[in-house]
């Protein structure tokens, strides 16, 4: 399968995937956090974006 470069956002935004580099610049950006940042906290409470959120202190919808 193809990347679709017109991509903005994750495909299940429910979920934090660091599976494609593309993605883990989404999360990054999006919480304003590092790679390493986000992959500790990911390995620690699984990769539910609003748990993800919580624990970073920020706001997710």
């Amino acid at each position: 399968m193809n990347d679709d470069l017109e991509r903005r956002g994750p495909e299940d935004p429910s979920k934090v995937s660091l599976s494609e580099a593309w993605e883990i610049r989404y999360w990054t950006s999006r919480f304003n956090v590092t790679e390493e940042q986000l992959r500790a906290w990911v390995s620690r409470v699984g990769n539910g974006t609003a748990k993800v959120a919580q624990c970073l202190g920020k706001r997710w919808p």
